[in-house]
């Protein structure tokens, strides 16, 4: 923001502003700062030495003197000098004919001097609108104790007017002020050097009143400071509490709003900074608020986000709670925690209630976890030939229009919020899409995923996963991220679904030749191999949804019916993705590969089940066993020839289907054999993979 400056001769022309000293230079061996040093009474523009005079009449020179040097004017035998290159130090000289008493009386006067041209100064410099609030509060508090400052010079004045005032009461009245002059001027210094602003202004008078703990009067002095200088600040403060709302025109908060993040990017970005960094701290947090200011972070962002939901809210406000002012009594911060405990409130409440998050979530877990399966096994049905292409022949309308003729036609059309779920089709495989989250943390080395991660080897029934419409303030806890892993979790558990609706097409193929006698041929071995993949692919399928995804959801929604603020309800989540993840496999890529491969195997044999079986066995043609064209009866011997020729068995065929049967037999165990170990070993680092072993463990023993 362009603040407005001052005129510029309020620089250029010094004797308007009070900066009238000259400058001179001086070495370090010389430089006596404020205590004054001695000189000739030409040098002072004096054409007498005040030594020429009684000591009793210096003393009146003195004392004339020194009251215009309290007010920063030199006098007649003092002259006041800027040090040049060092901002804020003056030197005092006095004639060196002054009796020596009266120099050490003067010298002893001089540092109250020095600390009335810092103050005034620095009173004058920070005024301008560019130095921000606090800065303006702090100069208007100064501006106040220097008028009390002038009237005791004033006072002094007449005192000496009346003839009442001698230099030793000189000294005695200005000891009330000296410490206090003498402790501002030294947080001024401070301040002027580094040029602070804002809550550093805040800190530095903090830290120096700690430091005076020992001096009442000037602490109490360093306190009512503190409290003028920051009663702008905590104007600034209430607003972001108790509104939601940032007036901070000069950038002196310590919340800052980073504009370029919009709440839009929550559905479209997956690395979506918004909730964290829209609103973040910045450094220089006041010390009096260090403790809470994540609390105070939160709050006004809660505000905030009602405030854009169109939600007119305001937390109650009373006499008791403005935020003017801070004392040890700390009311400032039971002010700060019933507007925390409001905002969190109202927000929950109004996402929980309006937008029926768990209504969201249970819809999402419905279709993305497949809760309810009845419309995916129609959808897998009508879709079979579009899902069967290439990922970039597939159509994506065509599948949102068959999932939609899905949903309408189940169980689903019940549900108002299914109208939000869409399609859509990935170009990469499950591991090499886990490989691009980098937050995730999974690598899978290209050398050993080649066979199972060439893209021209998959389709859509590989690639094909759900999405969801999530509008703000939903997408606050359903966020880009979150749908993703959804999404993972979706294709791992809708490709073990295809899997054994396959296996389950297999198994009906060997049921149709029960009835035929198959002694001798490969039927029966392959009918055992059908059985042993059903049951791996079935236990796989009953571990990911009874073991891990079906408790692991009912301990989320019992902590968000529990959760007191937002925040909570998103860690809650997140942890639930996370751990979902995690126990789904999808962070082992060692398993997940192995699991891959099993799969792999079992698709490889259900589609060669047919061929398999066909191979093994004639099945006759039930014309032949009826009577002849005349109605006549075969003869017995003949029908009975015929019989035992139903089952005829092609030499060359059979030992073809027989190799390809035992090639499958020997893959499927050998990769099944090698994943217990694995799920043993890991087993003892992740116990939840413990009964998935023995489930898999207890496929392998039957076989």
């Amino acid at each position: 923001m362009e603040v407005s400056t001052t005129p510029r001769w309020n620089a250029d022309r010094p004797f308007l502003t009070g900066r009238f000293h000259q400058e001179i230079k001086v070495s370090s061996s010389n430089q006596t700062g404020s205590r004054g040093h001695s000189t000739d009474a030409a040098s002072l523009g004096s054409e007498n030495p005040i030594g020429s005079y009684h000591a009793s009449v210096q003393e009146l020179f003195v004392i004339e003197d020194l009251l215009s040097a309290l007010v920063g004017i030199e006098g007649q035998y003092t002259s006041i000098k800027r040090v040049r290159g060092k901002e804020g130090h003056f030197i005092f000289q006095i004639d060196s004919s002054m009796d020596l008493a009266l120099q050490e009386m003067a010298k002893r006067i001089f540092p109250i001097c020095e600390n009335f041209l810092i103050i005034n100064q620095f009173v004058e410099s920070r005024s301008q609108l560019k130095n921000g609030l606090v800065n303006h509060a702090f100069a208007a508090a100064l501006r106040a104790l220097l008028l009390d400052y002038q009237a005791m010079a004033a006072q002094l004045e007449h005192q000496f007017r009346l003839g009442r005032l001698s230099i030793q009461g000189f000294w005695f009245y200005c000891q009330p002020m000296m410490g206090s002059m003498h402790a501002l001027s030294t947080v001024i210094e401070k301040a002027a050097a580094d040029n602070l602003a804002g809550s550093a202004v805040l800190n530095l008078l903090q830290s120096q009143a700690k430091a005076m703990a020992g001096d009442y009067a000037v602490r109490s002095l360093l306190e009512k400071m503190i409290q003028c200088a920051s009663s702008a600040y905590l104007g600034i403060l209430e607003r972001w509490v108790y509104e939601g709302v940032i007036d901070d025109p000069y950038g002196e908060f310590f919340i800052a709003e980073n504009k370029l993040l919009q709440k839009e990017s929550l559905t479209q970005d997956y690395n979506a900074k918004y909730w964290r960094q829209r609103y973040s701290l910045k450094d220089g947090v006041p010390s009096f608020l260090t403790d809470v200011a994540g609390t105070i972070l939160t709050t006004g962002k809660y505000l905030n986000v009602m405030r854009e939901c169109g939600h007119s809210v305001q937390v109650p406000q009373s006499e008791s709670s403005k935020l003017t002012s801070f004392g040890s009594n700390h009311h400032y911060l039971e002010c700060i925690r019933t507007a925390y405990n409001f905002a969190s409130g109202e927000l929950l409440n109004l996402i929980k209630e309006k937008y029926d998050l768990v209504g969201k979530l249970r819809s999402i877990k419905h279709y993305l976890l497949l809760d309810q399966g009845d419309f995916l096994v129609h959808f897998m049905d009508i879709a079979r030939d579009e899902l069967a292409k290439k990922p970039d022949d597939i159509s994506v309308e065509k599948l949102q229009s068959l999932l939609d003729l899905a949903l309408r036609t189940t169980a689903a059309a019940a549900d108002p919020l299914h109208e939000d779920l869409m399609c859509c089709v990935e170009r990469i495989s499950l591991l090499k899409r886990l490989g691009t989250l980098k937050d995730i943390e999974v690598k899978v080395p290209a050398a050993d995923g080649d066979d199972l991660e060439d893209p021209i080897s998959i389709t859509g029934l590989e690639t094909f996963s759900l999405s969801y419409k999530v509008q703000w303030p939903l997408s606050i806890v359903i966020s880009r991220k979150a749908l993703t892993k959804y999404q993972l979790i979706f294709r791992l558990l809708f490709h073990c679904k295809h899997v054994n609706r396959q296996l389950c097409g297999a198994w009906q193929v060997h049921q149709g030749v029960r009835a035929l006698n198959t002694k001798g041929t490969a039927i029966c071995r392959s009918s055992l191999l059908c059985r042993s993949m059903l049951k791996f692919i079935n236990s796989l399928l009953h571990y990911l949804t009874f073991e891990v995804l079906e408790p692991n959801w009912h301990m989320m929604h019992a902590r968000i019916q529990s959760a007191k603020s937002i925040d909570e309800v998103i860690q809650y989540h997140d942890f639930f993705l996370d751990k979902c993840l995690k126990e789904c496999l999808l962070l082992l890529p060692e398993l997940l590969k192995k699991v891959e491969r099993l799969k792999a195997i079992c698709l490889q044999y259900a589609a060669a089940s047919q061929w398999l079986i066909a191979s093994s066995v004639s099945i006759p043609d039930p014309e032949s066993s009826s009577n002849g064209p005349l109605g006549s009866e075969k003869p017995r011997s003949w029908r009975w020839r015929n019989r035992s020729q139903g089952l005829t068995v092609a030499a060359d065929k059979t030992v073809a289907a027989t190799d390809s049967l035992l090639k499958f037999e020997r893959e499927f165990n050998s990769e099944l054999q090698s994943l217990g170990p694995i799920l043993s070993s890991n087993s003892q680092a992740e116990p939840y993979l413990t009964h998935l072993a023995q489930l898999i463990l207890g496929v392998g023993n039957e076989q």
